[in-house]
C-alpha cells in the first residue's frame, strides 16, 4: 500500500551544510498493516511520515502508494485519501465538534445532511454521542474526548490510509492505555493502513504490527515484537531495546 524507495530528506540551512533528516530509507507497508515509526528525538520519525503525504518532498528517491508515485498527484487530493491524525487531535477551537469532524466533508461539497450523518455515525463510532458533543467545542472536552474527535475527523472520507503523530503523547498514562486498546480494536476492525510515529516502544509493539526502528535518520531495524527482542539487528538496536524495556 506504502513503498518508500530511497527516500532521502535533507533541509537547508544558511551557511550550513544541509540537516540530513531521513538517509535513504526502504520501507514497504502492506494493505491494511500497522506499522509504527519509533526512535529518538531528532531520528527521522515525524519527516519520514509527512513525506508520506507530501507536507514535506524527499530530497531523493520516492514514494509509492497503492503503487503510483505520490509526485504525480495533486497533494490535496493525496492529503484527503489519508487520514491524519496529531497530537491533542488538532482540533480547530472555534468549530464546534460536529464542525471539526465534518470539515473536510464539506470541502469535499457534502450536503448539509450527509454530513450530519457521517459525523454522528464516526462519534458514536470512538464512543462519543452527537447529542451529547456534537455542539460543545474543544476546550469543553477532555484531553482524550479530544483525540477522539481527531481520530473521528481523520476517518471522515473513509481514507484507505490513516497517518498519526504522536496521537496518545499528550494524554495521562490511564487515558492513554485505555486509548491505544480501543484504537488497536478499530483500526483492525476497519482495515485501514495505519503509519504511527511515536517514541514509545511499549506503544509502538502495542499499536504496530510491525515496528520500524530509526536512529540517525536511518531505518536500524524493521520487525515484530519477537524479533527485535531474539534478533536485534545490530548493538545499537540490542541497547536500545535494553534500555527502554527496563525503563517500562
Amino acid at each position: 500500500m506504502i513503498r518508500l524507495e530511497g527516500v532521502r530528506k535533507a533541509f537547508e540551512r544558511d551557511g550550513d551544510e544541509p540537516l540530513v533528516a531521513v538517509a535513504g530509507v526502504d520501507l514497504e507497508i502492506g494493505r491494511g498493516e500497522a506499522v509504527a515509526l519509533v526512535g529518538p528525538s531528532g531520528c527521522g520519525k515525524t519527516t519520514t511520515l509527512r513525506l508520506i503525504n507530501r507536507l514535506e518532498e524527499p530530497s531523493a528517491g520516492r514514494v509509492l502508494v497503492d503503487g503510483e508515485s505520490t509526485d504525480g498527484v495533486d497533494p490535496v487530493r493525496l492529503r484527503r485519501g489519508m487520514g491524519y491524525v496529531i497530537q491533542s487531535g488538532g482540533l480547530f477551537p472555534h468549530l464546534t465538534i460536529a464542525e471539526n469532524v465534518a470539515l473536510v466533508a464539506k470541502l469535499e461539497g457534502w450536503s448539509a445532511a450527509r454530513r450530519r450523518e457521517r459525523t454522528a455515525e464516526l462519534l458514536e463510532l470512538v464512543h462519543l454521542s452527537m447529542d451529547e458533543h456534537g455542539e460543545r467545542f474543544p476546550s469543553e472536552l477532555s484531553g482524550g474526548q479530544r483525540q477522539r474527535v481527531g481520530i473521528a475527523r481523520a476517518l471522515v472520507l473513509d481514507p484507505p490510509i490513516l497517518l498519526l503523530d504522536e496521537p496518545f503523547g499528550a494524554l495521562d498514562p490511564i487515558t492513554r492505555a485505555a486509548l491505544q486498546d480501543e484504537f488497536v480494536e478499530l483500526v483492525g476492525r476497519l482495515g485501514k493502513t495505519l503509519v504511527i510515529v511515536t517514541h514509545d516502544l511499549a506503544e509502538a509493539f502495542a499499536v504496530g504490527d510491525r515496528v520500524a526502528l530509526m536512529m540517525g535518520g536511518e531505518l536500524a531495524q524493521v520487525g515484530t515484537r519477537e524479533q527485535f527482542l531474539d534478533e536485534p539487528a545490530s548493538a545499537r538496536v540490542e541497547r536500545f531495546m535494553r534500555s527502554h524495556l527496563d525503563a517500562s
